[in-house]
């Protein structure tokens, strides 16, 4: 059994460990509400643009709509989409090895990973798939500094330059969509070309009345629609990393209270078993002295 001294040392450590956690769960808890929020109103507006996107798409001729284009897969980029912390549990693990995924799915094609997150950056900054020598930066973390449809959207716009000028013949987000505190669904999105409505295979040929001229809505919502889905996943995962560091600091705090009762009845035992070894002495010493 460890001696008093040891078993003091770790309850002081564990119980400095137990206080960050909590701490870190009150703060993830606040920060939680304002990002739930922000994709709860933000949400129905994006799918609802994302429908009318298909939909749209769907009775357009490829040549009026160059975000619809479907060429022969030879590059992809895949935007992953993490935090720049960690202490969250497996929400940074998951879009990693999602995007694994997707490289060994396209495995022959050039491939480029795109970053949003530290996280997903110090995955790829070492590898073949990292962004170099193209129009797009390296990574986006600085996003979620002050997380924006303005500050969202030129990244956006170079996403769609790059598909638009052939440097990408697919896009594809993979990112943890908030579903509460406690859940997070990985998701994997084809962005870019637009699927039209119904699927690829399985398109709706739909007869709109265009108000204005067809080509300015093409020009205006088209774009709008996409810089709105990628600031939409943005906000998704944004909240989705606050509830699954809520969570996993809430797991953490449980664990370091489960810690101390067990060190604390540990500390305990040491030391009644050290009172006992010392009456034992005084009685031994008692004794001798009485013979």
């Amino acid at each position: 059994m460890a001696n008093l001294k040891e078993v003091r040392d770790r309850i002081g450590s564990v119980s400095s460990t137990k206080q960050i956690t909590s701490a870190m769960k009150m703060v993830s808890a606040a920060k939680l509400k304002r990002a739930q929020d922000a994709i709860t109103r933000m949400r129905p507006y994006s799918e609802k643009l994302s429908e009318l996107l298909q939909n749209l798409s769907s009775s357009l001729d490829t040549s009026e709509n160059l975000y619809a284009i479907q060429r022969p897969v030879k590059s992809v980029l895949i935007v992953a989409i993490t935090s720049n912390r960690g202490l969250c549990g497996a929400f940074n693990a998951n879009v990693i090895k999602e995007s694994h995924r997707l490289i060994k799915e396209y495995e022959g094609a050039n491939l480029t990973v795109l970053s949003i997150g530290k996280k997903a950056y110090d995955a790829y900054r070492r590898t073949e798939y990292s962004i170099m020598g193209t129009t797009l930066p390296r990574h986006l973390n600085e996003l979620y500094d002050d997380l924006t449809f303005e500050r969202v959207a030129p990244a956006a716009e170079k996403v769609m330059y790059a598909f638009k000028h052939k440097q990408f013949d697919k896009v594809y987000l993979v990112y943890n969509k908030f579903k509460n505190a406690a859940v997070q669904v990985l998701t994997t999105e084809q962005l870019l070309p637009i699927v039209p409505q119904g699927g690829e295979d399985n398109a709706v040929s739909t007869d709109y009345i265009f108000e204005p001229e067809k080509q300015q809505i093409v020009n205006d919502l088209i774009p709008k629609s996409l810089k709105t889905q990628f600031y939409k996943a943005l906000l998704d995962s944004h909240a989705a990393e606050h509830g699954a560091r809520m969570t996993a600091m809430h797991k953490a705090t449980d664990n370091a209270d489960d810690m101390l009762k067990e060190l604390k009845l540990s500390y305990n035992k040491a030391r009644q078993a050290a009172i006992t070894g010392e009456i034992l002495e005084i009685v031994g010493g008692a004794e001798a002295l009485n013979n």
